[in-house]
């Protein structure tokens, strides 16, 4: 859908306030009418953007990863190899989301819920994950690029829901991914360090 200017204002006034919202008291504090009294909109001018709170809130996931690979992508990645390097992103990217548990907690219960919408924001954050896990890995072969992005986004969600449904620590998804990014890298290094030799 198009949005006017001043609709697009409204509708980010929205997101803000379920992103307040879900921080302050998470998953179960964001109500339609507590955003809709935080965000000085009208009830239905909610639904005219969001089909429900799942939608809403993973919306708003899609716009916080957003800005948060922004950030990310402002510092270069650290390391002298490619895997120190995603390795260094995904550590900085775990530290924002131990930052803000509730928020982060209530984002992804969002996210996992069922439903078109969500499924669309789910391919935008998706999206959002692989280029910042691409950029980390820069000269590195394009299949295997590829590949690593691919699992170490499973990787990632399900350390995430784990975590989200009580069954893991927060911090232990910057400790399964960093496991599992050496794991996929190892091959690749080793190989590096065979060609430098020759």
């Amino acid at each position: 859908m198009t949005l006017t200017t001043s609709q697009e204002r409204r509708r980010q006034r929205v997101l803000q306030a379920a992103l307040e919202l879900a921080a302050e008291g998470g998953y179960e504090a964001v109500q339609m009418r507590e955003v809709a009294a935080t965000a000085g909109v009208a009830l239905g001018t909610i639904y005219r953007y969001f089909t429900s709170k799942d939608h809403l809130l993973a919306a708003a996931m899609a716009q916080w990863t957003g800005a948060l690979q922004a950030r990310l992508m402002q510092v270069a990645p650290r390391g002298s190899t490619a895997t120190d390097r995603l390795v260094d992103v995904l550590r900085r990217a775990c530290r924002n989301l131990e930052r803000q548990p509730r928020l982060t907690r209530a984002l992804i219960t969002a996210l996992s819920s069922p439903g078109e919408d969500v499924a669309a924001c789910q391919h935008e954050v998706e999206g959002l994950m692989r280029d910042l896990i691409a950029a980390a890995l820069t000269g590195v072969d394009e299949d295997v690029c590829e590949g690593v992005t691919a699992v170490l986004r499973h990787v990632w969600y399900a350390t995430l829901l784990a975590w989200a449904n009580g069954r893991a620590d927060i911090t232990e998804i910057g400790d399964e991914l960093e496991r599992a990014a050496r794991l996929l890298l190892a091959a690749h290094e080793a190989a590096s360090v065979r060609a430098a030799a020759r």
